[in-house]
C-alpha cells in the first residue's frame, strides 16, 4: 500500500477561485427561478409526456409491418362494380411499390457482390446474377409500358396481349 502524501514536501497550490464575497443579505434569484421553472413547467410536462408514452407503450402499433388484406384481381370484378375496381387499382399499385423494392435490393445485393468480389464477381456472383435478371424481366413484362398513369386495367390488358401471342405462336408452331 502507497504511503500518504507528506504535505509539507509537496504543498497544495493556492487556489485560483476567490471565496465568494457577499456584500447583500438578498438570497441569489438564479435557484429560485431555476427551482420555479422545474416545478412549475419541466414537471408537468415530463409527468404528462411520461403519462402518454405509458399509454402508447400499452396498444403499440407497429405501422412499418402493416398488413392489407389481398384484393382480388380486376379479372375477378364484376363490370358495374367501381369498388372492387377502385380496391383492385390500389391493390395494383402497392404491388408496384413492393416491386420496385425487391428491385431495388437485387440491385443493391449484384453491386455489394460485385464490390466484395472484384474481377472475379462473374464467376462467384453467377447465382444472384442470374436471380437479378429473373426479377428484372418479371417487372418488365408487367410494368414496362404502362406509363405513368399506368393501371390494373392496363396491366390486365397488357397480359391479355402477351398471353393471345403466345397462344398464336404456340398454334402456328403446332401448324407447321
Amino acid at each position: 500500500m502507497p504511503e500518504p502524501v507528506d504535505r509539507d514536501v509537496y504543498p497544495e497550490p493556492p487556489r485560483q477561485t476567490p471565496v465568494p464575497n457577499r456584500q447583500s443579505t438578498l438570497p441569489d434569484p438564479v435557484p429560485l427561478l431555476a427551482g420555479l421553472f422545474s416545478y412549475a413547467i419541466d414537471k408537468p410536462v415530463t409527468a404528462f409526456h411520461d403519462w402518454m408514452e405509458s399509454q402508447r407503450a400499452k396498444r403499440r402499433i407497429h405501422y412499418y409491418h402493416r398488413e392489407f388484406r389481398r384484393i382480388p384481381d380486376l379479372s375477378q370484378c364484376l363490370e358495374d362494380d367501381y369498388v372492387c375496381h377502385y380496391e383492385a387499382n390500389k391493390q395494383f399499385k402497392r404491388d408496384y411499390l413492393v416491386d420496385q423494392e425487391i428491385v431495388k435490393i437485387m440491385r443493391e445485393r449484384v453491386a455489394a457482390c460485385r464490390s466484395r468480389e472484384g474481377e472475379s464477381a462473374d464467376q462467384n456472383c453467377a447465382q444472384l446474377l442470374k436471380q437479378y435478371a429473373e426479377v428484372c424481366k418479371a417487372y418488365k413484362a408487367r410494368y414496362e409500358d404502362l406509363g405513368f398513369y399506368g393501371g390494373a386495367r392496363k396491366s390486365m390488358m397488357k397480359q391479355k396481349e402477351r398471353m393471345m401471342k403466345e397462344r398464336k405462336a404456340a398454334a402456328q408452331a403446332e401448324a407447321e
